[in-house]
C-alpha cells in the first residue's frame, strides 16, 4: 500500500482565496479546511465562480485526487455529472443530497438555525408585520434555509407576512442592496439575507432603510450592531469531517443540527430581551425533542422588486 499522502480536491465556487473577501460561506470552508490540513492528506483548492465550468473543473481534479469536495449545494449538478465515471474516487458534497456509490453528502443545518431566526423574527417585529428573506442562488440548502425561517416566523406569528425571494447571485453587493431597499419599500421591517460576497451590500442596504438584520453562517452579531441575530450554521465543520469521514473509511451522509452548538445555533444580539431569549432556548429544546418539525419545503409567493 502507497505511504503518499491521500490527495483531496476541494472546490469553492467564487473566485479569490482571501477569506476576508470571499464572503462568510466560503470563509467557513476555508477555516474548515485549515483545520483539516493537520491530517494526513495533500490538499488542493479550487476556486471557479463560473457555473457553466463546474463540471469540467471537478472532472479535472477527479483525474488526480482521492477524494473530491465541492463546497455548497451549487456543486451537487456537477458532481452527480462526473462522479460515474470516476468509480474508485470518493466525491462529497458540503451542503449536498445527492446519492451515489462514491459520493456523500455533509451538511450542517441551516434550516434548523435559521427555524429559530423566524421565530425570533416573529416575535420582535408587530402582531401581523412584515419580515424579509434573501439569498442568491436557489440552490436546495438554501431552498431549505428559507423554508426554515418561513416556518419559525409563522410559529411565532401567525398573521406575519414574508417576503422572499432570490436574487440570482449570492456575491453582488450592489443588487443585494436592491432587494433589500425594495422590501423595506414594501413594508418589511427585518431582514434575513442569505448571502456571501453581497453581505456587504445588504448591511448597507439595511441600514440606510432603518432594518435589523439577521445573518447566517457565522455570528455576525459581533460584527455590527444592526444584526438582530445570526442564524449560525458553520460550514467548515462540514468540510472537515467530510475529509475525516474519508480517511476513517466510514464515508456516508452525515447531518449536523442544532444538538452540536458548535456548529448550528441562533446567536442572538445583546439587546434581545432576556424573556425572549428564553422563548426561543424552549423552541430549541422542542425542536430537539421532536415536538416542533422544522419542513424543507416552503409553498409561499416568490417576491421580487
Amino acid at each position: 500500500m502507497s505511504s503518499l499522502p491521500r490527495v483531496v480536491a476541494v472546490l469553492f465556487g467564487r473566485p479569490g482565496t482571501d477569506p476576508l473577501e470571499i464572503g462568510a460561506f466560503n470563509a467557513a470552508g476555508v477555516q474548515g479546511l485549515s483545520r483539516a490540513a493537520a491530517l494526513p492528506v495533500r490538499l488542493e483548492t479550487m476556486w471557479e465562480p463560473n457555473p457553466a465550468r463546474r463540471t469540467v473543473t471537478i472532472e479535472a481534479a477527479a483525474a488526480r485526487a482521492d477524494l473530491v469536495v465541492a463546497h455548497g449545494g451549487q456543486g451537487e449538478a456537477a458532481v452527480a455529472a462526473v462522479a460515474p465515471a470516476f468509480p474508485d474516487v470518493a466525491f462529497a458534497v458540503t451542503q449536498g443530497r445527492i446519492t451515489g456509490p462514491n459520493i456523500a453528502g455533509f451538511e450542517v443545518l441551516q434550516e434548523q438555525s435559521a427555524f429559530l431566526a423566524g421565530a425570533l423574527a416573529g416575535w420582535w417585529i408587530a402582531p401581523g408585520g412584515i419580515a424579509a428573506h434573501l439569498s442568491g442562488e436557489p440552490v436546495p440548502p438554501g431552498l431549505r434555509g428559507r423554508a426554515g425561517f418561513a416556518a419559525g416566523l409563522a410559529h411565532a406569528n401567525p398573521d406575519a407576512r414574508l417576503l422572499s425571494g432570490f436574487c440570482g447571485n449570492q456575491h453582488d453587493p450592489d443588487l443585494a442592496a436592491r432587494w433589500i431597499a425594495g422590501q423595506a419599500a414594501a413594508g418589511a421591517t427585518l431582514n434575513f439575507a442569505m448571502l456571501d460576497g453581497g453581505r456587504a451590500g445588504a448591511i448597507a442596504a439595511c441600514k440606510a432603510a432603518g432594518m435589523r438584520a439577521i445573518g447566517n453562517v457565522r455570528d455576525w452579531t459581533v460584527e455590527d450592531t444592526v444584526f438582530l441575530a445570526s442564524a449560525i450554521a458553520d460550514n467548515g465543520v462540514a468540510m472537515q469531517a467530510a475529509i475525516e469521514a474519508f480517511l476513517a473509511g466510514d464515508f456516508t451522509d452525515r447531518r449536523i443540527g442544532l444538538e452540536a452548538p458548535e456548529a448550528v445555533r441562533l446567536a442572538l444580539a445583546a439587546d434581545v430581551p432576556a424573556g425572549l431569549a428564553a422563548r426561543l432556548d424552549a423552541l430549541r429544546a422542542a425542536v430537539l425533542e421532536g415536538a416542533v418539525r422544522v419542513p424543507e419545503a416552503w409553498q409561499g409567493a416568490e417576491w421580487a422588486p
